[in-house]
């Protein structure tokens, strides 16, 4: 098994719309930025994979139109998972550490501006049950807002105290949506206030995985992957305790997170209240740098968050801002699906 690493990232500028461009148009930017960054050329890659959902674009196998932007001639190996990106990196990943490759492209995208989000997404409910009562993706997140609340773990006052913080932590972040000071505003669905939900926006996201040498060979510090997990909820929100994530602790644990501490995390949490659960979850101190990109709450391209946040950890340590860093990736209502990874930068020797 060889040692992975992320060498480059790139990402769009996220806007509420980009009605004036497909999918395609807005992807190749960044496929074009994070080649450059590393002096490849798309026939150098041994792997492409890309996440991407079908349901907000609206017609089946979209993602076959967003591979006219890598380009399909040579063919390519190539795959698709109908996920967040971040569950195309680990795909990568194992390709990569498995040795069928020794560099990999992932990309994802998301444009819920072309339809409405909060309803597109009760298609991954339950559909006997749960579906049919069109509970959107806000009202879950207000359910387990409200639950965390009459634990008595949190409060209104502190979940806007997190989104202020995020969101001027993405004052720095020149893709970011929303940036600095922003307010409460009225309530969507009680207890959470516009404030404590991110943003409707469209964008794209790419990362460059490659093993070992070349990594090294790519890249001045290579964000090495040195671990990284993913779990799940079961699917009846029923049955699980909404006020805990035992699938991150687990998929944390798997990944290495509790061996040593980390410096800096980039959480996937949409919402206020799940960055309560996701610090309890991996037990983060108060000493640990959270979503120093703004996170969710600054930009949620929906199928890209995901990446962002792998690839935002992975530009920490490539800018020598971060020694080891976490990277959570979540999918699902009411946080049902987590990804954890480690990344930890080589110490330079003086």
């Amino acid at each position: 098994m060889r040692d992975v690493a992320i060498v480059a990232f790139a990402q769009t500028g996220h806007r509420r719309r980009t009605g004036e461009l497909s999918e395609v148009e807005m992807l190749m930017p960044v496929l074009h930025r994070v080649l450059h960054a590393t002096g490849l050329k798309a026939s150098d890659i041994g792997f492409t994979c890309s996440g991407s959902t079908d349901y907000l674009a609206g017609r089946a196998f979209s993602f076959t139109m967003a591979l006219d932007g890598v380009g399909a001639h040579p063919p390519i190996s190539e795959s698709h998972v109908e996920m967040d990106g971040a569950w195309a990196l680990y795909e990568a990943w194992v390709k990569i550490r498995t040795g069928e490759a020794d560099t990999a492209l992932v990309y994802a995208y998301g444009k819920p501006s072309s339809g409405e989000v909060r309803d597109v997404l009760t298609r991954q409910l339950d559909p006997y049950y749960v579906a049919p009562l069109w509970p959107d993706s806000v009202a879950l997140a207000a359910l387990q807002a409200q639950a965390l609340i009459d634990t008595g773990a949190t409060d209104e006052p502190a979940l806007a105290r997190i989104a202020t913080r995020s969101r001027t932590a993405a004052t720095a972040n020149p893709h970011a949506q929303l940036r600095g000071s922003f307010p409460a505003g009225d309530y969507l669905v009680q207890p959470l206030r516009t404030g404590d939900c991110p943003p409707i926006g469209d964008g794209a996201a790419a990362v460059i995985l490659a093993a070992g040498d070349t990594a090294r060979a790519l890249c001045p510090r290579p964000a090495w992957i040195r671990g990284i997990d993913h779990r799940i909820e079961a699917h009846s929100l029923g049955v699980r305790d909404l006020t805990d994530s035992p699938s991150t602790r687990l998929a944390a644990e798997r990944a290495g997170a509790f061996e040593r501490p980390v410096d800096t995390a980039e959480l996937h949490a949409p919402f206020t209240s799940q960055e309560v659960i996701l610090r309890k979850a991996l037990g983060l101190g108060d000493d640990v740098d959270v979503n120093p990109s703004g996170g969710a709450l600054a930009a949620d391209p929906v199928m890209a968050t995901g990446l962002i946040r792998l690839g935002e950890a992975a530009a920490c340590i490539h800018r020598g801002e971060s020694d080891r860093a976490l990277a959570h990736a979540t999918s699902g209502p009411c946080l049902q699906q987590n990804l954890v990874a480690v990344l930890e930068g080589e110490r330079t020797h003086v």
